[in-house]
């Protein structure tokens, strides 16, 4: 099988002005927007937008429409594809879903999540739901017998008067060096 490269270039645009593409079919909801802020403001951009170039000389976007949205003026990577309408719309229709159907290594996740320090609350948030599902989720494949291992934890819960005074408690306990999370109940 020959596969092509359809990648022609890389260029730096100004997030917003790549057009953005009529047959996106991707919602995206408020949490999935909070988690990409938080995500943008503690890694930054580490993955470029897909776009097509338009026989105008535009940009037209195949994927990275809430990015886009999200930093209209930053100046991003965007890969310039060599597609047509038609393969642009069989990418579009395909690339998100072709990503969720990977699996996952529970055990993976677990361990790498525990290596990291969200400072985001929708990141932590994020992470949090990815082990909760994780554990529901059924396995790939025969099943490997791993014997559990749960640390001893020691927290503490504190009641706060609202979300201001919660982000307070939040800054100073981690201004404080604890690891720590933002919890609504």
């Amino acid at each position: 099988m020959e596969i092509r490269d359809r990648i022609v270039g890389l260029r730096r645009v100004p997030a917003g002005s790549p057009r953005a593409n009529g047959r996106n079919w991707r919602t995206h909801p408020p949490a999935q927007r909070d988690a990409l802020r938080g995500a943008l403001a503690e890694i930054g951009y580490a993955s470029a937008l897909l776009a097509r170039e338009l026989p105008d000389g535009s940009l037209e976007l195949i994927d990275g429409h809430l990015r886009a949205e999200t930093t209209p003026d930053a100046v991003v990577p965007v890969l310039v594809l060599d597609v047509d309408e038609h393969e642009a719309a069989k990418l579009l229709a395909t690339l998100d879903p072709l990503a969720s159907l990977a699996g996952r290594d529970a055990g993976a996740l677990e361990s790498l999540l525990a290596e990291i320090d969200f400072d985001d609350p929708a990141l932590r948030s994020l992470a949090d739901s990815l082990t909760q599902d994780a554990a529901v989720e059924p396995a790939a494949g025969p099943r490997r017998e791993r014997p559990v291992v749960v640390p001893q934890l020691y927290q503490v819960v504190v009641d706060c008067n609202g979300e201001t005074q919660q982000r307070a408690v939040f800054e100073r306990l981690r201004g404080e060096g604890f690891r720590c999370r933002v919890v609504n109940l």
